[in-house]
């Protein structure tokens, strides 16, 4: 990837561009059906700020949104022109006949996926080079130039039914930016680039994400292109009503780096102004125009980040990062892969922070995942099944509640919680366990269905007749892990301090890092 260096100044200019209506030849008047009555909601000037926090509170995600966030693990596949070259951007001048992955295996690319605990897979249709990873025919430069196959392969094809195969989702890559075509930078490149991506939401069944990233560059013309938009999503809508458009999207924003770490406090709701020209959103909450906004921001969504919001959206946080330093394969990176402890890390840090990760994982120049990357990635799947599996809290008495209410906070799902009894804060669940049990993991999650609310919490944990605080945290949201000093404690409380209306608590957990993880 490495392209969000260019997405700060293309989204400004567009943003400006697009909000002020001046973009000739732009289809304003055609506008894809981005929000939900639930995920976007509209702030008067005579709103209190206990109305906005109100509205906040209640800014739910959509169907698509939820799914997504269930996710929790998605790989990204870097493939393409890049591999054979050893390069990370192509500059579109390749020659098609260098292409040609002897040993190409998706079905191995999606197992070594979902051995390790990934639900989705995204695949690289199209890169800056604009070597397309499916015949298509609107362009020569693609896999049926090439000796791969003959010139008959399609990799987008074998990928779709290697996901089916293994039930996880499938989602496509297809870069705006493209240095090989010649109508890059003029008006033509907007229907070529409709046309490619018509050709991928209907010929590979049914495409779970659409992933764009801002890259805009110059093509062989020497032009930037303004982007169709909501060209783009009123196409997807069409054809893949069930897709995420992310990052360069409505559904899911990039968390505004490529490390792997989200923010400590990661707020889904956030506002909506300057991503939805309010011009057009005046009338409706279900046909909006939408310019993608980078948000990097250290604070998105806090009261003083909301309170003079024109509207809210639920836009959630995407954080990729690539498994190893490079975005494509490059042999002289196999020693330089990321350990399973260092992936432990940044699971704690991305999905432990109310975000889907988003790990890349390139395979090789034979067109398979290197063995560097499977044992790392084996090695991570076995660190996160030993680490959480056993709740040490499971069988613990709530006070003030019956084992069978309490089992909705140790189900394992996210669709059920805790109904609090208190009506003001701080609400308290005091867990009593049979026996002292040691821990150094917390693990938080509430249900989006009702919203994200909690704003601050404190764990505790007694000893004697004194309550000693172990760790405590801001936001909750999907998820939220945090890692402490391993306590023992038979007592264990969690105070949320502030919330946005009463939290929903979907599940509570204590677990046990093993012995060579736990800091």
């Amino acid at each position: 990837m490495k392209t969000k260096v260019l997405r700060g100044k293309a989204m400004s200019s567009l943003i400006g561009l697009v909000a002020c209506g001046i973009l000739a030849g732009l289809p304003q008047e055609s506008v894809a059906q981005i929000f939900t009555d639930k995920n976007y909601v509209k702030v008067s000037p005579n709103d209190t700020e206990a109305d906005i926090i109100r509205k906040a509170a209640n800014v739910t995600p959509s169907p698509r949104q939820l799914r997504w966030q269930q996710l929790e693990l998605t790989a990204f596949i870097h493939f393409g022109i890049n591999t054979f070259t050893n390069k990370e951007w192509g500059d579109g001048t390749e020659d098609p006949k260098i292409f040609n992955p002897e040993k190409l295996d998706t079905r191995q690319w999606v197992k070594v996926c979902k051995d390790a605990g990934f639900k989705q897979v995204i695949l690289t249709a199209k890169h800056h080079d604009g070597f397309c990873l499916w015949p298509s025919k609107y362009t020569e430069h693609s896999v049926k130039n090439s000796p791969w196959k003959d010139g008959q392969g399609d990799i987008v094809k074998e990928m779709a039914a290697a996901c089916k195969e293994f039930g996880i989702g499938f989602g496509i890559y297809l870069s705006p930016w493209d240095r090989n075509s010649p109508y890059f930078g003029s008006m033509e490149y907007n229907d070529y680039f409709i046309n490619q991506l018509t050709e991928l939401l209907t010929q590979y069944g049914q495409i779970d994400e659409v992933w764009f990233d801002g890259a805009n560059g110059e093509g062989p013309t020497g032009k930037k292109q303004v982007y169709e938009y909501n060209r783009w999503y009123n196409l997807i809508r069409k054809l893949q009503p069930k897709a995420t458009i992310a990052v360069s999207g409505p559904d899911v924003r990039w968390v505004g780096t490529e490390t792997g770490y989200g923010r400590e406090t990661e707020w889904s709701v956030v506002p909506g102004d300057q991503m939805i020209p309010e011009a057009i959103a005046a009338n409706s909450q279900k046909a909006d125009g939408f310019a993608p906004r980078d948000m990097m921001a250290n604070d998105l969504g806090s009261r003083k980040a909301i309170a003079k919001a024109k509207s809210l959206v639920w836009y959630p946080a995407e954080i990729d990062v690539s498994i190893r330093p490079g975005w494509f394969h490059h042999p002289a990176e196999n020693n330089k892969v990321k350990t399973p402890e260092k992936l432990m890390d940044i699971y704690y840090s991305s999905v432990g922070r109310n975000g889907v990760l988003l790990l890349n994982i390139p395979p090789d120049i034979e067109g398979l995942i290197n063995e560097s990357d499977v044992n790392a990635l084996k090695g991570f799947k076995k660190q996160l099944d030993e680490t959480f599996a056993n709740n040490v809290l499971k069988f613990a008495k709530l006070n003030g509640s019956n084992a069978t209410k309490t089992a909705a906070l140790f189900d394992g799902k996210d669709s059920s919680y805790w109904k609090m009894t208190s009506k003001t804060e701080p609400y308290v669940m005091e867990f009593k366990m049979d026996k002292p049990q040691k821990f150094d993991v917390l693990l938080l999650q509430e249900n989006l269905a009702i919203g994200q609310r909690v704003e601050s919490f404190v764990l505790e944990y007694k000893e004697g007749d004194t309550w000693k605080k172990i760790i405590d945290g801001t936001t909750i949201g999907y998820k939220r892990l945090l890692r402490f000093p391993a306590v023992t404690a038979e007592e264990v409380r969690l105070r949320i301090l502030s919330s946005r209306l009463q939290p929903a608590i979907a599940e509570v957990g204590l677990y046990l890092r093993p012995s060579s993880t736990a800091k």
